[in-house]
């Protein structure tokens, strides 16, 4: 997804950022310091032990967010814990909170940096499969392998190319130190304690989008940490906001309805189970122009998708024809716009139904879950008794 500028705005404890393309909204996140953040590493208490299926165990942690937090006794490339209520568990935020549910927490914690990730709980060096460059692959694993200290493993970041290998091995001195400040940490802290914040988000959203994005901040001093963080261009306004008329853009992402310029419209619903969106042709009966509005719409849907923040299974329903020589090219769509996408969503394919089905890591709460709550009349239904 092309972008040109990051708008960011922090006014007490909350920072919206906002991503544009030619003005237009593109993606929109809000970061609260008072809810327990993806990444954000914490000392939680155990509070309440759970059986689940298939003999799995797992329990409900208090890591001071106002909900209890879900941590698997099970993960990948770890042992399988046994912990009894009262102990204390060091653990990091995968999932944010959303609905009524809590957060997701996995032991297996990650130190993200500009070009390395610090993985102290699985072993080896990976390097991102967007590194095309054989040589390079080469270049930096060795020299990351050569940095290895005891057991620890590290990922290399495609934008690690951008910078020489002394700034590879900087990094990986500094994240190994983050990680040791926060054993420390837990040591003497009383749970539920926050041990480390992640990063501001806006670093993330630079490296994604390079350095040739324009970014405007409401901060002086992050103003000029922007404009040492891989050259960026960066300025100062105090409503960012208001400037770059994103309010009464946000109202109109709330939208569940989307016109289409060849007339039909999208319809999207995000329910506790799936969000189903549905294709309406309108008026349009023919044959070649309802293909015309699938595509129109498979681009729009994978727009929606990111600035929305929809998550989990996602199910589509396109106007006309259901079989697969029609749809194909639809799913070429969304593949090639969503290819890009941070949380990795996958078009799973047509089913039986004839609908297109997409999964999306849900990892932030969506745009619905952060500026609306279920009406209190409705229960959420959007209906009211007669």
């Amino acid at each position: 997804m092309k972008a040109d500028t990051i708008v960011y705005e922090k006014k007490g404890g909350v920072a919206r950022l906002a991503v544009l393309n030619e003005g237009r909204l593109a993606e929109l996140d809000t970061f609260d310091e008072n809810t327990a953040v993806e990444g954000n590493v914490y000392l939680g208490r155990i509070v309440h032990k759970l059986e689940l299926a298939n003999g799995r165990t797992a329990f409900k942690v208090n890591i001071g967010d106002g909900t209890d937090a879900f941590l698997s006794a099970w993960e990948p490339d770890l042992k399988e814990v046994n912990m009894s209520e009262g102990q204390t568990v060091v653990a990091q935020v995968s999932q944010e909170k959303h609905a009524d549910k809590g957060a997701k927490l996995t032991r297996n914690i990650q130190i993200v940096g500009t070009t390395v990730v610090y993985r102290p709980f699985k072993m080896g060096v990976e390097v991102s499969s967007k590194i095309t460059d054989k040589d390079k692959i080469n270049e930096y694993r060795r020299a990351v392998l050569n940095n290895v200290q005891g057991q620890e493993g590290w990922a290399v970041r495609t934008s690690a190319v951008e910078f020489d290998l002394s700034t590879v091995q900087e990094e990986m001195v500094k994240l190994r130190g983050i990680y040791e400040n926060i054993r420390i940490k837990a040591r003497s802290a009383n749970a539920p304690a926050l041990l480390y914040t992640r990063e501001n988000p806006i670093y993330e959203y630079i490296r994604r989008y390079g350095s040739d994005v324009k970014v405007v901040v409401n901060n002086h001093n992050l103003e000029n940490e922007v404009k040492d963080f891989m050259d960026v261009a960066a300025e100062f306004q105090a409503e960012p906001f208001e400037k770059y008329g994103l309010e009464d853009q946000i109202v109109e992402a709330l939208e569940k309805s989307i016109s289409l310029t060849s007339g039909g419209r999208i319809h999207v619903e995000q329910t506790m189970a799936c969000v189903t969106v549905d294709v309406d042709s309108g008026s349009i009966k023919e044959g070649d122009r309802i293909n015309e509005v699938n595509i129109e719409a498979a681009h729009e849907i994978a727009r929606q998708i990111r600035l929305k923040n929809l998550s989990g299974k996602i199910i589509i329903d396109f106007a006309g024809g259901k079989e697969y020589h029609f749809m194909r090219p639809v799913m070429d769509t969304l593949e090639t716009d969503l290819a890009d996408d941070p949380c990795k969503a996958k078009v799973l394919g047509l089913s039986k139904a004839g609908n297109i089905e997409i999964l999306r890591q849900r990892r932030r709460p969506s745009i619905f879950d952060i500026y609306t709550e279920e009406c209190p009349t409705c229960q959420g239904t959007g209906r009211v008794e007669k």
